[in-house]
């Protein structure tokens, strides 16, 4: 039986940047550049990163504060280190931010073959909003619609215990 691992959520700076575009260019096929963490870390959005022990990068999130809202702008999940609960631990670190700022609702769009993205988010209470058409880049040029969804703060802290959970 594998022993559990001492998890921290701490923020993201611009010495973990290579550490992150490592994991970045595992996750995905249409990567976040170097320069889209600079300017958000520079614009003071909330970065943190979730690691172990060893300070392994497990995962991490970008999000943009706004009035009366948080937006998701990015949540990655090392492969190696999918399907363990970290996408919900970061999810319950961005809902605590977003109430910690007296905000009340969370948005953010996924693509619309993520399938395993959208049932964690609907999971969690994240309800669709709408389609944005040919937001992402996808494969031989063509682009991939997105799902906006958001989460009402005050519906998601009646659930019990506060959070839905889920599968990540």
């Amino acid at each position: 039986m594998p022993v559990p691992r001492a998890l921290m959520l701490r923020p993201m700076a611009v010495a973990d940047l290579d550490r992150v575009m490592a994991v970045e260019v595992q996750a995905y096929g249409h990567p976040w550049s170097r320069g889209n963490f600079t300017d958000s870390l520079a614009a003071q959005h909330v970065a943190e990163l979730l690691v172990d022990e060893r300070d392994e990068l497990l995962g991490y999130f970008v999000a943009l504060p706004g009035v009366d809202e948080l937006h998701l702008l990015n949540l990655t999940v090392a492969p190696a280190h999918q399907r363990q609960g970290h996408a919900r631990t970061l999810l319950d670190a961005l809902e605590d931010c977003a109430r910690s700022r007296g905000l009340a609702r969370i948005w953010l769009e996924v693509r619309a073959g993520n399938a395993r993205a959208l049932e964690l988010y609907r999971v969690r209470g994240f309800e669709p909003q709408g389609l944005r058409k040919g937001y992402y880049p996808a494969a031989a040029s063509r682009r991939e619609d997105a799902v906006v969804m958001a989460l009402d703060l005050a519906l998601a802290q009646a659930r019990p215990e506060g959070h839905a959970g889920g599968a990540d």
